[in-house]
């Protein structure tokens, strides 16, 4: 049998499962959230969102296909080539891309457009396997730390000069893979400690009320340090570094884009402007809630029909389900993506080399970031920042991208037994 032979006894078809059953459900609901019943079209009608998603779907079963079909080094031979192409479509989108609403996000001929951020997920992902497959390679050492972050940061920063703040914040995911790798854990740390006193400087009103209680915390350590001059110096130091921080987060903010500013401020405050910025938000709450339990029916959301929910088809795909199929139906697709995800951390603990498990840790980190952030935005736990629930929300570039991304791991596990072993 050739490498390239499709080894179907060794393909984990769970995953695959899984994923045709999120595609097709996502089909269902996206004719759901543009359904008409005054003048009702089929669900194969070209002129509709569902009948142009069941092309995408399609064309998404065309690149398993290839996929499959490929031999599995060739997704590790090319990664950086691929990385290079998709850094070079990001740099040349501001000028030769579509604007819409203000963002420059796709680029293409006629209908036919893609956007660059989404494939270079995967691209990001391919490349930190390969430099994270050399036996040398450290993620405690500096200058490896400094390559992985320099292969991360760099679309990022392109991304957002579109702006896109939502596809951006998406690669930051690839922490968690970092983590696996061996990333200091007192970075994260740190990092949750900032996330921290940046909600809280966020939430609290008077940022004097946060640095009263900094001071008193500094304060009470100092008392801790029995008054050693030289803590009491550092905490000190700390306190105002601290103090200063949570100013420095409120200018920031200040000079964000107003709608920027609304949404995180709906985020704290839900019902600031329900009929404005917070409309999105307490719609999707409004159609989630009223399903119940077992939901009103297909084709029946009251709040899908008359269109109270902006982007239904897209971020807010998740309401449609809500609505519809109440809590069992949430339930049911929050429970495939759990089980999804599960089955990816234990293909990916099996592979036999270190580009595989790097590769399968990120494909995990940005599907579950995805989930995470979409479900949490239609709930109002998170601000309104554009992202798709992968496989399900509509839209062709994040379909086909996704689809890429978790099939190449499929591809890489299903050859596993051919791979040397080249961990450290």
């Amino acid at each position: 049998m050739r490498d390239s032979d499709v080894h179907i006894n060794r393909v984990d078809w769970l995953v695959v499962v899984i994923y045709f059953a999120l595609v097709i459900i996502g089909w269902f609901n996206i004719y759901a959230a543009v359904y008409d019943s005054q003048a009702p079209q089929s669900m194969f009608d070209m002129s509709i969102n569902s009948g142009q998603q069941l092309v995408r779907i399609g064309i998404s079963v065309v690149l398993i296909i290839l996929i499959m079909v490929a031999d599995y080094r060739f997704f590790e031979n090319l990664s950086l080539f691929i990385y290079l192409f998709f850094i070079a479509l990001l740099v040349i989108t501001p000028f030769i891309g579509k604007e819409v609403n203000g963002q420059v996000l796709s680029i293409g001929f006629g209908s036919f457009r893609i956007q660059p951020g989404e494939f270079a997920k995967l691209a990001t992902a391919l490349a930190l396997a390969k430099v994270m497959e050399r036996p040398t390679f450290d993620l405690t050492k500096t200058k490896d730390q400094l390559i992985a972050f320099g292969v991360l940061l760099l679309p990022v920063a392109l991304i957002l000069l579109q702006p896109d703040t939502g596809t951006a914040m998406v690669y930051f995911s690839l922490l968690l893979m970092f983590y696996r790798e061996g990333f200091p854990q007192r970075y994260y740390i740190l990092g949750f400690g900032f996330i921290a006193l940046t909600l809280l400087s966020l939430g609290i009103e008077n940022n004097l009320y946060l640095a009263g209680g900094i001071i008193a915390i500094v304060l009470f350590l100092i008392f801790l340090g029995k008054k050693s001059w030289q803590k009491t110096i550092v905490f000190s130091l700390i306190g105002v570094g601290l103090i200063a921080y949570s100013y420095s987060i409120d200018y920031v903010v200040s000079k964000l884009p107003t709608h920027q500013q609304n949404r995180i401020m709906v985020l704290f405050n839900p019902n600031l402007d329900p009929l404005g910025v917070g409309w999105n938000v307490t719609q999707s709450k409004i159609a989630i809630g009223s399903g119940g339990l077992f939901g009103k029916g297909y084709l029946e959301g009251t709040q899908t029909k008359f269109d109270f929910v902006p982007e239904q088809h897209t971020d807010f795909i998740f309401c449609t389900m809500g609505e519809e199929f109440g809590w069992t139906g949430s339930f049911v697709i929050i429970s495939l993506f759990v089980t999804l995800l599960i089955r990816l951390v234990i293909m990916a603990e099996r592979q036999k080399n270190r580009f595989s498990r790097v590769y399968g840790y990120a494909v995990i980190s940005i599907l579950l970031f995805h989930f995470m952030i979409n479900i949490a935005m239609t709930v109002g736990l998170f601000p309104v920042v554009g992202i798709p629930l992968p496989f399900f929300s509509y839209g062709g570039s994040s379909l086909w991208a996704f689809t890429i991304l978790l099939f190449i791991f499929v591809k890489l596990d299903s050859s596993r037994t051919q791979q040397l072993g080249r961990f450290k």
